[in-house]
């Protein structure tokens, strides 16, 4: 069954190693081409995340860095590889070829420069969040004390993603700055968040926020980590991850709910669950409590049924 997973941190690891890292067949990847061939991922989704402690005049020329390694060592060393430019090209792929797509995790990297954005979209982000756990220029993230919602700036970002279609990522926001955005945004989606009510976290969207993006047309991909899936500390299970996706269900939400590993980006696994080969484990442990269908939706229909159309 084919795996389109919205969020992974490879580029990250890729530019870290300075060209030292195979996209190909490299072990410290979760989600090299190997391991994604393995795990039947049609598409995997690529995002740019700048880390904290990179100074903010350099975050931008990081950010260009990780998606040139992206062109460079995931698309022309691999021509299985194609990129996603347009939400079309989910239809298009063929046998044997897998999508990616460029997401942004986070706009500190642009500053208060639109300019940069449209250049970022120019190089084929197709989402954006707004931030990630703190505050910056847009938004309050969901770690930030102060639990502000969105800027004028980050208002005018959303209002731009709707104008392009480009999806809009809840995760990491702030309680308040996610209602800013279920007000604003024509596409919203959760890449990688799973359900306060059975894991209290911040970074994990409660039932009104579910029910929100359900009514919205939004989806919510869950997430692997297992800090993220239950509160005790003990290595989580693939049934326990499942239980996020049935919860999700009881809002109603079946088919508005995908996958969104987080793999590159977390140091802790769901037990047989450790990198993208393994996607068939959950496969097989999902057609235990759903109908086939509804395990199709999860893993990949939902999100073709609900993506933006092209301009």
């Amino acid at each position: 069954m084919n795996i389109i997973d919205l969020h992974c941190d490879a580029l990250m690891k890729l530019r870290d190693a300075k060209g030292t890292l195979s996209f190909a067949d490299g072990a410290d990847l979760n989600t090299n081409k190997e391991k994604l061939k393995k795990g039947n991922v049609k598409v995997q989704c690529f995002a740019i995340f700048i880390e904290p402690d990179i100074p903010s005049d350099q975050q931008f020329q990081a950010a260009l860095e990780q998606i040139d390694y992206f062109y460079r060592e995931v698309l022309a060393k691999n021509p299985e590889m194609k990129q996603i430019t347009k939400w079309s090209d989910f239809d298009h792929l063929e046998d044997g070829e897998i999508g990616a797509m460029l997401t942004l995790e986070g706009v500190e990297s642009i500053g208060n420069d639109m300019a940069k954005l449209h250049i970022l979209y120019q190089l084929g982000v197709r989402s954006i969040g707004l931030t990630w756990n703190h505050a910056n220029l847009a938004a309050d993230g969901a770690l930030e004390p102060r639990a502000g919602g969105l800027t004028a700036f980050g208002k005018e970002i959303v209002r731009w993603n709707n104008e392009h279609r480009v999806l809009t990522d809840v995760s990491h926001l702030s309680e308040r700055s996610f209602w800013d955005v279920i007000k604003l945004a024509q596409f919203p989606i959760a890449s990688h968040s799973n359900s306060r009510k059975l894991c209290n976290h911040p970074r994990n969207l409660t039932d009104e926020q579910a029910r929100a993006m359900f009514k919205s047309g939004g989806m919510i991909h869950v997430v692997y980590y297992p800090e993220f899936i239950k509160e005790d500390g003990a290595p989580a299970t693939i049934d326990e991850l499942i239980a996020h996706i049935d919860h999700f269900c009881s809002l109603g939400g079946k088919k508005q709910i995908g996958l969104g590993s987080d793999f590159d980006g977390i140091s802790t696994f769901v037990q047989n669950l450790e990198d993208a080969s393994k996607h068939p484990n959950l496969i097989n442990k999902l057609l235990l409590y759903f109908k086939e269908e509804e395990v199709k939706g999860f893993a990949y229909q939902n999100f073709l049924n609900n993506r933006p159309q092209d301009l």
